[in-house]
């Protein structure tokens, strides 16, 4: 999603204007530096909601035995170790992500879990998968489209490798209704760099995080992004009033 008063050539990284080849390289920092303590800051920023929120997630996706799913920006693997045991020894779930940090994290956490056997890992640029055309029955993205530099090409890679029938899953930061958004955003630019601080040394990593989550994409974007590339049947719903949103749609 281009905006017409941004200069050509360049794109957000929180509220930093940047050169589009340039973004790529400062996520992948941001998750260089919060690798280790990703897991704990997550349960810590969202007061452990984040776990009630990809579980909805995975209820949503319905995956059976025998599916095959790609857990894209599944950074270290809650999505992928909860599909690996849906979709049994005949199905196959990949864990992929552009920041090798963040996956040897799932690996560790994933291997610790006593996942084996019908689960794969890959580095990938999700604007340019490298996967065959219709190769997965679902497509799930959790907290990792807001860093994507072009998120209509993340979008259209994500069309292009479900099946016929298949389904993408997002799950994102979105935004709030008008009642919390001012203690809202007081934790966000406030709080939230704090916490980074201390508990991951981290300030300006966290800082960006809430950046971005205000550069991203509204709910009713999002969904037309979604039919713009090809996705029918979209559809969002509202979590915790706003602050997340789960979009679904279908490639039929």
């Amino acid at each position: 999603m281009s905006n017409p008063d941004r200069p050509a050539g360049t794109t957000h990284f929180g509220y930093t204007d940047v050169s589009v080849d340039e973004k790529a390289g400062l996520v992948r920092g941001v998750f260089d530096s919060v690798a280790s303590r990703y897991d704990v800051m997550n349960d810590l920023m969202s007061a452990g909601m984040h776990r009630l929120w990809k579980r909805l997630t995975i209820a949503e996706a319905r995956v059976s035995p025998g599916h095959v799913v790609l857990d894209l920006a599944g950074g270290t693997g809650d999505l992928t170790r909860k599909f690996a045991r849906l979709v049994g020894a005949g199905g196959h779930v990949v864990l992929a992500d552009i920041n090798a940090a963040m996956l040897a994290q799932g690996r560790r956490r994933l291997v610790d879990a006593g996942v084996a056997g019908n689960f794969s890992i890959a580095q990938v640029d999700a604007e340019k998968l490298p996967f065959a055309d219709g190769s997965f029955d679902r497509v799930t993205i959790a907290f990792g489209l807001r860093n994507i530099t072009d998120k209509d090409a993340a979008l259209t890679e994500m069309y292009r490798v479900l099946r016929p029938g298949g389904q993408v899953l997002i799950l994102d930061f979105s935004t709030p209704a008008d009642v919390i958004k001012p203690a809202y955003d007081l934790y966000s630019f406030k709080v939230l760099p704090l916490l980074g601080k201390f508990v991951a040394n981290d300030k300006e990593s966290y800082q960006y995080l809430a950046e971005s989550i205000r550069m991203h994409p509204s709910q009713e974007t999002l969904l037309g992004m979604m039919q713009d590339a090809g996705f029918e049947r979209c559809r969002f719903q509202n979590i915790s009033a706003g602050i997340v949103a789960l979009h679904t749609a279908y490639r039929i």
